[in-house]
């Protein structure tokens, strides 16, 4: 399922930029694509709907090994309908070759689950070096702590990525009808060579649905 690193992919952080709106030539590492975003209100279980609307807006997400979704930070409450907050952002991880594609669709709608988002214009952000990642929620391909935490030690073991972890909250998902278990997760003490490696892989499955993506 996971991509096997590169040794190239290693660098990526020593790429020297500057101004990440204008559109590097020749490099293929992961930038953050962040929206900005105006509606009304989504349903608070939204991953699904949103995938699928991102990928009907973007066709090459799904085959592209890097691509993930940021999930979106709700507000708590009650009722299945969230309201947006006005400083609303949706952030896609995707390769800086991407960066025209997702510039095109600036000033677009998407309807998620009936929701009607307005995307404006993106700015990039490089993926920021820092030695402690969290990802608010990995999916967990067993029940309960235990098996999660024994799956991810054996994916950061195929990443060579070692660190220290800290399991946090559980919380689940429902997609297709199933519910999906999800655990989020910190890793500190990370070289730098490791700490951009997980940001460009990300660790489980359903990257599109916001599982598994890590930030500073």
């Amino acid at each position: 399922q996971f991509a096997t690193p590169r040794a190239d992919r290693s660098q990526h952080h020593h790429s020297g930029w500057g101004d990440m709106n204008t559109i590097p030539v020749g490099v293929a590492h992961p930038v953050d694509a962040i929206f900005s975003v105006e509606g009304q209100c989504l349903p608070r279980d939204h991953a699904q709907a949103l995938q699928q609307s991102l990928c009907v807006l973007f066709p090459w997400l799904q085959q592209d090994a890097v691509a993930a979704v940021m999930p979106l930070k709700l507000v708590d409450g009650e009722g299945e309908l969230v309201a947006l907050s006005k400083r609303m952002q949706l952030v896609l991880r995707v390769q800086s070759s991407r960066m025209p594609d997702v510039l095109a669709v600036a000033g677009r709608e998407v309807s998620v689950a009936g929701c009607k988002l307005r995307l404006d214009k993106p700015h990039f952000r490089e993926l920021r070096p820092h030695a402690t990642l969290y990802a608010y929620k990995v999916a967990s391909a067993g029940q309960g702590e235990l098996a999660f935490m024994e799956s991810m030690n054996q994916e950061l073991a195929r990443l060579s990525i070692g660190g220290e972890r800290v399991c946090g909250k559980r919380s689940q998902m429902t997609v297709s009808g199933q519910v999906l278990e999800t655990f989020s997760l910190m890793l500190h003490a990370l070289p730098p060579d490791q700490y951009v490696r997980l940001q460009q892989f990300g660790l489980g499955p359903h990257r599109l649905w916001g599982c598994g993506v890590f930030v500073p």
